[in-house]
């Protein structure tokens, strides 16, 4: 006879943050430092941005004021989400058995069958969150606005239209959003060229070579489509940065710094909650229940190029 699996297990807080912050955290853009993470935001946090216009000027022997600074704000504000899931316990046992066994190649793993399962829905949920910080409509279920719909209603970005990538013509088009980048922020350590996919991915091909005859022109290093094997990719100078929220053919350039991710992480407001079934209605189902909140923002507009393909 198997063993049954009993769990009921809540956890508020502090105690719900390690799950919320693995559901958060594990999107591609934030894992990989593409932008900067404001954590434990209840509601609203004021980014506060000053530039200043005159700042040298001629020496004098009095003090005058040399520069006109002027202040804006901006304001992230976070929104609450939950994940309300139902699963049958039987589907993942096995699974769970392996793993906790040591039959399982992972290096993590799970020690109770619950940390499987809010582990399970994590992974769903970062998945979920990578896509909608670039491309979430707040008007959608589920979402906030992300960058993209932020930087499209932002008139002080800068637009460059573009096309369908293909290998033959990236380079072009990689081309069109480094050269909309403005100068002041050209050589920031900080600056990334945040692409999709497919872009990367034609990218990394029409650098393989081969265009004109394989005799003639062997790509990088002269090995042809083989002489890509995940490293760092730059064009122009720029750091390309794979954001895998990003629809495809779509690029984004602007400094890490100046795009804002805000989490709940440890905050009172989250939960995760794993509760059986089984002595409530006899069925081998459990619920996974995550509460959290995120949003995002971009600092300086005018600091970002966005690039939207026709």
């Amino acid at each position: 006879m198997a063993t049954s699996v009993s769990i009921t297990s809540t956890y508020a807080g502090e105690a719900a943050g390690g799950y919320i912050s693995a559901a958060q955290l594990a999107s591609n853009t934030i894992l990989n430092g593409g932008i900067t993470v404001k954590p434990n935001i209840k509601f609203k946090e004021v980014l506060r941005l000053f530039s200043t216009d005159g700042l040298v000027a001629n020496s004098t022997c009095d003090f005058t004021d040399t520069a006109t600074i002027t202040t804006t704000e901006k304001i992230l504000q976070v929104e609450n989400f939950q994940v309300n899931l139902e699963l049958c316990k039987t589907s993942f046992r096995s699974d769970w058995d392996a793993m906790s066994m040591g039959a399982s190649a992972n290096d993590n793993i799970p020690s109770t069958f619950q940390d499987y399962l809010l582990g399970y829905v994590a992974a769903k949920v970062a998945a979920k969150n990578e896509a909608t910080i670039w491309h979430g409509a707040n008007a959608t279920a589920g979402e906030f606005d992300g960058l993209v719909v932020l930087a499209t209603a932002d008139a002080t970005v800068v637009d460059v239209v573009g096309a369908t990538s293909t290998a033959s013509n990236v380079v072009a088009e990689l081309g069109k959003v480094v050269d909309a980048i403005p100068a002041s922020l050209f050589g920031d350590p900080e600056l990334k060229l945040y692409v999709s996919q497919n872009v990367a991915r034609n990218y990394v091909r029409s650098l393989g070579g081969f265009s004109v005859a394989a005799t003639s022109n062997a790509g990088t290093d002269g090995k042809g489509t083989q002489w890509y094997n995940g490293g760092a990719l730059s064009f122009d100078g720029v750091p390309i940065f794979i954001a895998n929220g990003l629809e495809a053919n779509y690029m984004f350039a602007a400094k890490s710094d100046n795009l804002f991710y805000g989490a709940s992480m440890l905050s009172d407001e989250n939960e995760a909650t794993v509760l059986d079934m089984a002595d409530k209605d006899g069925s081998q189902n459990v619920r996974v229940i995550l509460r959290y909140a995120a949003g995002v923002q971009i600092g300086i507009g005018a600091e970002c190029v966005l690039y939207t393909p026709v």
